[in-house]
């Protein structure tokens, strides 16, 4: 039991009693909690004997009413001798009931489509008492790894659809119980008849009576006395239509009054010899089942209990190593698993009890049903103890299909209905695992759909903790578009990076001066080997545009996923601090600005001494588009349309040629403070040669479009033009006649 909430006041109890000691008035109390909890165990144990031990191990039934006290009276025993929470009261529950006769079916159909005259008692009690000491070792095992609370990571849908499906199984084996009768296509005959109607409609009668009273109060007694009067109803019908009890058992209203309960331990070398064992592969997955019965219903608990006042929480690897060893105990005396009842702890506690001694009263009513209940089961008609199981069912049911849908999302809710089918067609692992596919798809569609940035902001609004001067300030304020930066959160993965990368191509595209683009990771709590794919579409595209990515606040776990995938390198800076590397960036745009700016006064004063007039200077640079090209890199090729001339500010590039063998050679290179295509640009004739860079250089173009606007709109800017094209070509003329000359001698 993970928690257990308080009551205010105990309903009952020997507080305002005089003349007893406070010893005597505490353990009065426990005798009377233990008693009213007693109540369910012992009403609710029949239920399940019935449950499990119907169909063809019916015969079997006293052995089952046997399995169940026991189980009762040890877990009771055991849990509340070792539990943290005093006044804990522990026994088999409805699901793990169910799981359990799941298991049990299982078995009996494959025994007897092998030899069906072969025994199945003693295979049913080692299985039983099988899967009873293997959930004990796993609980054991939890605890002892303090790895309990692990299962609360299961998908809560799968949860649901798994405890849905106990339910709809336990409605299903009430019908089973109620008319002898399986739920099955080739049975829907034997359940149309009157006789199976009229105990259907009884015990739907009976449902629908405990759900309008016992279900809303809750009060201690309430369940005995709703029983007690369907069975006094019944007997005093059947002696007003003249029906003796003989008569009724015939005619299958009551049971058959079973032989006295009688214990027999499974384990015997004739018993283990003669086992089954071909048939274990097929029942690992109930046997899975009924282990993870019990944890889910810790999930549900504390679901279900939270909103409640608590005034103690229970040690959880402490109740995980007791419940385990309660049910090893239980299953090597052939029992089946329970735990910690959320509901009879709380009935316990209502009534007054308080102590260890609540438990142990439980414990030793369970063991006194050994030589009632056979006796008392003979009396007590089908429809109430069917009326039990159908109210418990419908209860799960109804928690499930109908409440859940108030607070699960619509995916979640389908998922949960769809593995309820899955489970009660084709069994509890399928269901569980396809569970978990859905589950993990669900969450895997619900995160990539939260945003993973957080905020962002670019450099002009956001800057460094850094005092610059005011004339670094006034270029941060023009160019600090230059620096985006992107505030991530949450968990990165497949879904979510991919709408990151969508994000940042949007924003390098409306954002064309961007060069430095920032990550922030400080809020992001994790990164998979799936989301450093798109990182890396997002590393191309920033390459692609000449844009360096910054890192900040990066982990260690998340750099190294990084790292795997080749992503951290050249492009890709790391900085531990945002302030850092708002600072570097800012440092890069100032030098950069600083550049630029020595190097537009040195081409104002070129064109200034070609024009001879500075404001004709600062007309041309308006006009050409500064470009950068790296050593090897074409300019223009031979056979283009001349649409531009070049003027080469810093590098040098020279002037190709074609040669032999598919070679080009050099005919010329030009320098800084010279030009290229200007005749091109006057003539419109296409390109003679090819021009490439011989080492990374600078250059400035005018093209077409803009030389004829300087025509139409600045004359005088367009002759001086002409003129320095002239000088230039008269130059070359001239440069190319002396070498002719030369060459002649």
């Amino acid at each position: 039991m993970s928690e257990c909430q308080d009551v205010t006041d105990p309903a009952i109890g020997f507080g305002s009693v005089t003349g007893i000691t406070p010893t005597a008035k505490r353990a009065l109390n426990d005798i009377l909690g233990g008693t009213a909890a007693s109540v369910l165990t012992v009403t609710f144990g029949l239920s399940y004997a019935l449950l499990i031990f119907a169909g063809p191990l019916s015969p079997y039934l006293s052995y089952g009413i046997a399995a169940t006290f026991i189980s009762s009276a040890v877990l009771a025993g055991i849990i509340a001798l070792g539990s943290s929470l005093p006044f804990a009261v522990a026994a088999p529950d409805s699901s793990t009931a169910a799981v359990s006769g799941i298991l049990a079916a299982s078995l009996v159909e494959h025994i007897q489509s092998t030899d069906p005259s072969a025994p199945l008692l003693s295979p049913i009690l080692i299985t039983l008492g099988l899967s009873t000491v293997l959930t004990g070792v796993v609980l054991c095992g939890l605890g002892l790894t303090r790895m309990g609370r692990a299962i609360r990571y299961v998908p809560y849908p799968v949860v649901g659809g798994f405890l849905g499906a106990t339910g709809l199984l336990i409605v299903m084996g009430a019908i089973r119980v109620i008319t002898d009768h399986p739920v099955r296509l080739a049975t829907l005959a034997h359940l149309a008849n009157g006789t199976a109607l009229g105990e259907l409609g009884a015990a739907c009668a009976m449902a629908l009576v405990l759900y309008l009273t016992w279900h809303r109060s809750r009060s201690p007694f309430g369940l005995p006395i709703i029983l007690l009067a369907g069975l006094v109803t019944a007997h005093l019908t059947f002696r007003i239509t003249g029906v003796s009890l003989d008569e009724a058992r015939a005619l299958g209203w009551t049971f058959m009054s079973p032989p006295r309960a009688e214990f027999m331990l499974p384990w015997h070398s004739e018993g283990v010899i003669g086992y089954p064992w071909f048939a274990v592969p097929d029942l690992l997955g109930n046997l899975v089942a009924v282990g993870l019965c019990h944890r889910f219903e810790h999930v549900v608990q504390h679901y279900r209990n939270r909103g409640r006042p608590v005034h103690r929480e229970a040690n959880l690897e402490r109740e995980l190593n007791v419940t385990g060893l309660a049910n090893i105990l239980t299953g090597l005396l052939g029992g089946y698993p329970g735990c910690s009842s959320i509901s009879r702890s709380i009935l316990n506690f209502s009534s007054g009890g308080r102590g260890r001694l609540s438990g142990l009263t439980v414990a030793a009513l369970s063991l006194l049903m050994l030589a009632v209940a056979p006796e008392l089961l003979g009396f007590i008609p089908k429809f109430v103890i069917g009326g039990l199981l159908l109210y418990l069912g419908a209860d799960q049911l109804h928690r499930w299909i109908i409440e859940s849908r108030k607070r699960l999302s619509k995916l979640e809710y389908l998922s949960l209905v769809a593995i309820i089918a899955i489970i009660v067609t084709w069994g509890f692992v399928p269901g569980i695992l396809i569970g978990v596919i859905i589950g993990c798809a669900t969450f895997a569609f619900s995160a990539a759909r939260v945003e993973s940035i957080k905020y962002s902001f670019d450099g002009s609004e956001y800057r460094s903790s850094l005092d610059r001067s005011r004339d670094d300030q006034e270029v941060l304020l023009a160019h600090g578009g230059k620096i985006q930066g992107l505030n991530l959160q949450s968990y990165l993965f497949f879904g979510s990076a991919n709408r990151l990368y969508q994000h940042v191509k949007r924003l390098l595209q409306e954002r064309p001066e961007c060069r430095y683009l920032l990550f922030d990771f400080k809020l992001v709590t994790g990164v998979d080997s799936s989301a450093a794919y798109s990182f890396a579409q997002i590393k191309r595209s920033a390459a692609d545009l000449g844009v360096e990515l910054i890192l900040v606040h990066l982990s260690a776990a998340a750099e190294k996923v990084l790292r795997a995938s080749d992503f951290v390198g050249e492009g890709v800076t790391i900085i531990r601090e945002l302030d850092r590397a708002l600072e570097w960036c800012e440092n890069e745009i100032i030098s950069q600005h600083q550049g630029l700016a020595q190097e537009e006064a040195s081409l104002r004063d070129w064109f200034a001494g070609i024009l001879d007039s500075e404001d004709d200077a600062d007309a041309l640079i308006r006009r050409c588009q500064r470009i950068e090209v790296e050593a090897g890199e074409i300019i223009v090729q031979a056979g283009d349309p001349a649409d531009s001339m070049h003027f080469i500010l810093e590098g040098r590039v020279g002037i190709m040629v074609p040669a032999e063998d598919d070679r080009t050679t050099r005919v010329r290179s030009l320098g800084r403070y010279t030009t290229i295509g200007e005749m091109g640009l006057v003539s419109h004739t296409p390109r003679s040669a090819t021009i490439q860079a011989e080492v990374d250089s600078v250059l400035y173009v005018l093209n077409t479009h803009q030389f004829d606007e300087i025509k139409q709109e600045d004359p005088a800017l367009s002759h001086k033009l002409l003129t320095y094209f002239v000088s230039v070509m008269a130059e070359r003329l001239t440069f190319a006649n002396r070498t002719i000359a030369v060459l002649r001698r």
